[in-house]
């Protein structure tokens, strides 16, 4: 399987600025991108980084400055189907899971993210383009049932969390024990608990 990973390294997620400072945010988005890699490293896929500039990492990288949609868009037609797109921000993923991506022979197989967001696609059908902007979830639907695709969908904790906000780092300390994990341990971060699961940082 073909992956196309996108990933930003100008300025990485900007919600996360009320905890992380502009160079902490692409230090840790760094460490999720190496968690996504590491799970895909363990299944026969093989990726690619879709970045917006040079990437040290171990994996070829594609330097494309456009827009998300553009850069994608342009991705899908070079490329042999299926095509799977999965985010750089998903320090849960495992190989049991991104297998089970993979695993449906659905034109489109859509991997929603909490809050109507796409997290990750397999793309089989060569009609289909992707909209990451607004409910990305819901459009994705759409431009599929415009192009006559069968749509299938996984229901993934793992895949379902993306790293949006300072809260969803309890996520990261609950449920995985790759780079972001320990990125977050070491920047101090930890768990605290006050009527729901929270993060405190020492």
């Amino acid at each position: 399987m073909e992956v196309i990973i996108p990933f930003s390294i100008k300025s990485p997620k900007t919600r996360l600025k009320p905890a992380l400072s502009a160079n902490e945010r692409k230090r840790f988005a760094k460490s999720m991108l190496s968690d996504v890699l590491t799970a895909l490293a363990e299944t026969d896929a093989s990726p690619t980084i879709l970045a917006t500039g040079p990437v040290d990492c171990d994996a070829p990288v594609v330097i494309d400055q456009r827009d998300l949609d553009t850069a994608i868009t342009d991705q899908l037609a070079d490329s042999s189907f299926p095509v799977a797109i999965v985010m750089a921000d998903l320090p849960l993923v495992t190989p049991t899971a991104l297998e089970r991506l993979f695993e449906p022979d659905a034109d489109i197989v859509l991997a929603p993210g909490r809050g109507g967001g796409t997290n990750a696609i397999v793309v089989r059908h060569p009609e289909f383009r992707v909209d990451y902007h607004g409910i990305s979830i819901r459009d994705h639907r759409t431009i599929a049932k415009n192009v006559d695709a069968e749509v299938g969908e996984i229901d993934s904790l793992r895949l379902s969390t993306d790293i949006d906000e300072p809260q969803d780092f309890a996520e990261v300390l609950l449920h995985s024990n790759g780079a972001a994990n320990e990125w977050l341990t070491s920047a101090g971060f930890e768990l605290a608990a006050d009527g729901r699961v929270t993060v405190e940082r020492q």
